[in-house]
């Protein structure tokens, strides 16, 4: 109970969904479409790619609906891996948590943030070297990068209030420009564009060859593609570790899933047709360092669209960062308390925070931010993310028969049905995954799997602790 009496329980449903959406969108949807285009050669299917991710995360988030109010504690998705299975599989979702998929999303964020605040600040350029160590060169983009993750962490460690009025303002404002953007985009739209577009809209190819895939590449080229929009439609998971800071978090957390990935799912899907209505597919998939967004804001705006956008994606970013490093810390705080993590991440400041927890994860993710490599971290965060969120799914089966008495305040939509094509989809995607970009995934699977000694380390020195 120790939990109740020193988390605040201050984030009302408006506050979770914001949390749920503005952890989702970063800068994904501007940027990744292109990659995606090159993979399936048309705008069907490039809607596809999107709507497909759409269903998954929708599907996945009213699952994590019925675990939220079976568990409606600190720590969310590592809670739900500990019960359903074993500590270990906890553990390994909360190494992998630490070592890359949130730490990694936080970095490659960051670094997105400072490649658009160039384009009003050419002097935060990532061509422009701060400093050359020989072994490592550092840019001024990747310095900016850290300034941005070290100045959220701050903030959010004076306590959720903080950090909550900075996503609420910052989702709000991004959902509201972000619908904009699709209204004038659609309004602008060029009937000569959309109809070269669709007239061959449902061809599976990879755009800059005729030939069509056979079976196995065309599941790889899918994986491929929806690596990006995987990425982009990340972290919703986020609200269920800050569940002992929720209000009423047994019926506000699965309806903030349900709502904020419905929302973010709907401006995805809408903005990609936006960007079929006025760009033709040559230039979606060749924007300029793959910047669609900025690309259709040209069309829209004239010379302004490159600022519109810019500030767009820094608002988005600061925002996304920001849901991120909240939510982390709590995953680290539940870990520590279970014997797990570092000792003193499990203690929290005065302000009712996990603190230290806060700035270790700071420390890793500003470390990240140096690899300079954004698509390799996408790739393996994408991969890790994916399977940790099937065996999630998968729980839900075990828990029904392990622990039928439960209350469950939600179920899962769709049950078993839903649930299940989940697994199977997110299963394809890995294989394909594994196929076409195998040299990042793997790694990502060997940081995942290098949690298994760690754990077993842990385990050792807190039977040691408890000895004594």
């Amino acid at each position: 109970m120790a939990e109740q009496a020193s988390f605040k329980q201050s984030l009302g449903l408006l506050d979770s969904t914001m949390i749920v959406a503005g952890s989702m969108i970063g800068s994904g949807i501007f940027i990744v479409s292109a990659d995606i285009t090159r993979n399936v050669g048309s705008a069907g299917w490039l809607i596809i790619v999107w709507l497909i991710t759409g269903f998954m995360t929708i599907t996945a988030a009213v699952s994590y609906g019925e675990l939220s109010g079976m568990f409606p504690k600190a720590g969310g998705q590592y809670v739900y891996l500990k019960e359903a299975y074993n500590p270990l599989a906890g553990f390994l979702y909360g190494w992998s948590f630490f070592a890359v998929i949130q730490t990694a999303t936080i970095a490659a964020v960051g670094v997105a943030f400072s490649k658009f605040l160039a384009y009003m600040v050419p002097s935060v350029s990532e061509e422009l070297v701060a400093y050359d160590f020989g072994f490592i060169t550092i840019s001024n983009a990747q310095l900016v990068a850290i300034g941005v993750i070290i100045f959220l962490t701050f903030i959010n460690t004076l306590g959720v209030h903080s950090g909550k009025l900075i996503q609420t303002t910052f989702t709000v404002t991004k959902i509201l420009s972000l619908f904009g953007l699709i209204v004038f985009g659609l309004m602008h739209m060029k009937t000569d564009v959309w109809n070269t577009n669709w007239t061959d809209g449902w061809h599976l190819h990879a755009l800059n060859s005729t030939t069509d895939y056979v079976t196995v590449a065309a599941f790889g080229a899918m994986s491929a593609a929806m690596v990006g929009s995987i990425f982009s439609s990340d972290a919703w998971n986020n609200v269920t570790f800050i569940a002992a800071e929720i209000k009423n978090p047994k019926r506000n957390i699965g309806l903030a899933l349900f709502l904020g990935t419905l929302i973010v799912t709907i401006i995805y899907v809408t903005t990609n047709i936006m960007y079929t209505a006025v760009l033709p597919l040559s230039e979606i998939a060749g924007a300029e360092k793959d910047r669609v967004a900025v690309a259709a804001s040209q069309v829209i705006f004239g010379n302004l669209g490159t600022v519109v956008i810019a500030l767009m994606i820094m608002i988005s970013t600061f925002g996304c960062i920001n849901g991120l490093v909240l939510a982390g810390a709590r995953v680290y705080y539940t870990m520590a308390q279970d014997g797990l993590f570092f000792k003193q991440a499990g203690r929290l400041n005065r302000n009712a925070v996990p603190g230290w927890a806060l700035w270790v994860q700071c420390l890793i993710a500003a470390i990240l931010c140096l690899s300079g490599k954004y698509g390799d971290l996408l790739t393996m965060v994408s991969f890790v993310v994916v399977i940790f969120y099937a065996l999630t799914i998968a729980g839900i089966f075990i828990l029904r028969k392990k622990k039928p008495e439960l209350e469950r305040p939600y179920r899962a939509f769709g049950y078993p049905v839903f649930p299940g094509i989940y697994i199977l989809l997110a299963a394809i995607f890995c294989v394909g995954l594994v196929y076409t970009l195998p040299k990042y995934s793997l790694w990502g699977l060997g940081i995942a799997l290098a949690g298994i000694p760690l754990y077993y380390l842990a385990v050792s020195r807190q039977k040691k602790i408890n000895h004594h």
